[in-house]
Parts: C-alpha cells; structure tokens; sequence
C-alpha cells in the first residue's frame, strides 16, 4: 500500500529543493552580471554539429558585455559586494545539490 504522506512529502521537498537551487543560481549569475564580469560562453566546436554561435557574434557579445560594465551605475564597493554575494549564491547552490546527494546517496545502502 502507497504511504501518501510520505509521498507528498517527497514531493514538497523535491520542489522546494529545485527552487532553492535553480533561485540560488538566477540569482548568483544576476549579481554576477551586476559586478560587470557578465559571463560569456564561448560555442564548444564539435564534429558534425551545428555551431548556434559564430566566432564575430561570440566576439560582439563579449564587447557589448565590456560596454555594459563600464556603465554601471554602481560603485566599486557594491560591484564587489555582489560579487561576493554572486559567489555566496554558487555556494549555497551547489551545497543544497551536495545535501541532496547526501541524503540520497546513505537510503542507497540501507
């Protein structure tokens, strides 16, 4: 027989952990952005695989990221509060991830 509570708390706790993850790091790459070192991608180049990003838009990207963070409006004391807040982001991201291996990883072995 099915134990719905404990299905539902699954459930809740699946969801609550995918938005504190996927927030964290929305969030972590917006202040990212906001300290001026906007991240930029470079397209991975594969044996027969259609490249989205040519080389010049790859390079237009990145000089419109240039251009943007010279005309932040903030201050070199906020750029570098959100970077360390952008970090602390990546960091709480990444810990719920490993907290959710953890739990699952023990339940493996019982």
């Amino acid at each position: 027989m099915i134990d719905w509570l404990s299905f539902l708390i699954v459930l809740v706790a699946a969801l609550v952990g995918a938005a504190v993850v996927v927030s964290a790091y929305s969030l972590g790459i917006r202040l990212l952005t906001l300290s001026g070192r906007t991240p930029i991608v470079t397209p991975a180049e594969f044996t027969d695989a259609i490249t989205v990003v040519s080389p010049a838009e790859a390079k237009a990207a990145a000089k419109r990221a240039a251009k943007a963070a010279k005309k932040s409006p903030l201050t070199e004391g906020q750029k570098r509060a959100a970077l360390v807040g952008a970090w602390a982001c990546f960091a709480v991201s990444g810990l719920a991830v490993l907290v959710g291996i953890y739990l699952i990883v023990p339940a493996l072995h019982r």
